[in-house]
């Protein structure tokens, strides 16, 4: 993997937590020697994007790009969004040649930033699908190609257990078997989300805020609550200044409504017999934007999602410990058969404090 690339894809990944809806994208501008000029990646949704952001600490340093490279980690822009075209910009700069990680799978763009730089005579180099670069660079935006090319997010399941799989006592006592550590790295997956969501159960069992606040955020995630019967307190913890809340509901309740919307909630009625049609829940955040969705949820509502096979991928934290019966990682069933066991692939597996984190990915959910 080229170096400066290398530099990119850092500078996106470090973007993970702030740009939401748009992806996180880092630029490295070099001269023909790769001495760096300028480097920058995507800030806020409305605010610059990583090619703008290097050139302009390029200029602030008083450095020429005019016959440099750029090195993206995803192709740049060519509509008018929230902010220019990109490629306006670096053919604007003068810039030779600019090589790109990943084509942009947004259907306005999709290969038309690539044509406009080449139109205007800077030669473009597309990495295949298979380099290392290029599959880092979809990672890091796993969410914004899954809104884009399958019209709904990115889910990512939570869940802290002991080693024998128990998530809470008989009695429901769950706090804490995860260490501190494990808990502040939720809390940065947290933050890279767009929006967490969560069940009824958990808020009137827990009570939780559902926030980020043991790692530093620019950015608090959009919350969401699976509430069939529309039974959410008012005065539940997760109704913050300024954070969204969307209550997914299948059951009409007029007094209940307007007192939650009178909190600021979003009340959508999605039904599918008396549950919540979480297919169509999906759907519909998508096309509010939410690219990754990270669940923190009970037994009842992770094994409804499971079984629908709408979780993407599982983030397990274990501790080193064992509880004996208790509550299950995911209300599933029993199977007859060994073949009936969804199929997950360990992508990766990380000591946390004491504890063990354990990235876990249902087969063929990212062949998209």
């Amino acid at each position: 993997m080229h170096p400066l690339m290398t530099q990119a894809l850092d500078l996106a990944s470090k973007g993970q937590a702030l740009t939401s809806p748009n992806p996180s994208v880092g630029c490295v501008i070099a001269d023909a020697a790769g001495q760096v000029l300028g480097q920058g990646n995507t800030q806020r949704a409305g605010e610059a994007h990583a090619e703008v952001m290097a050139l302009r600490a390029a200029r602030s340093a008083g450095r020429d790009v005019r016959g440099a490279y750029a090195y993206v980690t995803l192709e740049p822009c060519s509509h008018f969004g929230r902010t220019p075209p990109c490629c306006d910009a670096l053919i604007e700069a003068g810039v030779a040649r600019v090589v790109v990680a990943q084509q942009d799978p947004n259907p306005l763009v999709a290969g038309q930033g690539i044509a406009r730089l080449r139109a205007a005579g800077i030669t473009v180099d597309l990495l295949p699908v298979g380099d290392p670069a290029a599959i880092a660079a979809r990672e890091i935006n796993i969410g914004f190609f899954s809104r884009m090319v399958r019209k709904r997010p990115w889910v990512r399941m939570k869940i802290a257990a002991s080693l024998d799989g128990s998530t809470a006592l008989q009695n429901g006592q769950s706090q804490w078997i995860t260490s501190a550590a494990a808990r502040a790295d939720g809390h940065a997956w947290r933050a890279r989300a767009s929006a967490v969501l969560t069940g009824i159960g958990t808020v009137m069992a827990d009570n939780p805020r559902l926030d980020v606040r043991l790692v530093e955020t620019q950015r608090q995630p959009q919350l969401v609550v699976v509430d069939s019967s529309l039974q959410t307190p008012p005065d539940a913890q997760l109704f913050m200044p300024g954070r969204a809340v969307f209550i997914y509901a299948a059951i009409p309740d007029a007094a209940r409504q307007a007192a939650l919307q009178a909190c600021g909630a979003s009340i959508q009625y999605l039904r599918a017999g008396q549950q919540v049609d979480l297919d169509a829940m999906l759907a519909d955040l998508g096309q509010r934007e939410i690219n990754e969705l990270h669940v923190e949820a009970g037994q009842r509502l992770n094994g409804a999602l499971l079984q629908a096979g709408l979780v993407d991928e599982l983030l397990v934290y274990l501790a080193p410990s064992l509880l004996g019966p208790g509550r299950a990682m995911a209300a599933l069933g029993p199977l007859s058969s060994l073949t009936q066991a969804l199929a997950l692939e360990f992508k990766s597996s990380t000591a946390i404090g004491p504890d063990l984190r354990i990235l876990a990915r249902v087969k063929g959910h990212d062949r998209f």
